[in-house]
């Protein structure tokens, strides 16, 4: 199965950290530009950050500072580190790929995980 797969969420205090992880299914070869985004009720789905291929990032404002993304080429895994986290940090967090090296030489793009709950306590 195709899958990007979220884990890592949870419940945190602020001024805490969480680092979740963004993990790709066997039939997933590679992943090209991955993004983090989120998601909090009544808000529209906002770009956290995002990581190429060759590892450079792009952050928000919003988590500039506090957060840092990083990736595993050889595990097809991405990974976002928040620190020093806030109460406006909660959300549903998606990780996303615009385009994925699939088996058998086929390859897939615009692509979601279900995404992982962040809860921030203050």
């Amino acid at each position: 199965q195709v899958q990007l797969v979220e884990t890592g969420g949870g419940l945190v205090q602020a001024g805490g950290s969480l680092r979740l992880t963004c993990a790709a299914s066997e039939l997933i070869l590679g992943l090209n530009v991955v993004g983090w985004y989120r998601q909090a009720p009544g808000r529209q789905r906002e770009l956290v950050g995002e990581i190429d291929s060759g590892g450079s990032t792009k952050y928000s404002d919003s988590v500039k500072g506090r957060f840092t993304i990083s990736r595993d080429n050889a595990k097809n895994t991405v990974y976002l580190q928040m620190n020093s986290l806030k109460p406006d940090d909660a959300a549903v967090y998606y990780c996303h790929s615009d385009r994925l090296e699939l088996t058998g030489g086929r390859w897939g793009y615009d692509f979601w995980g279900r995404g992982t709950q962040v809860t921030v306590s203050s």
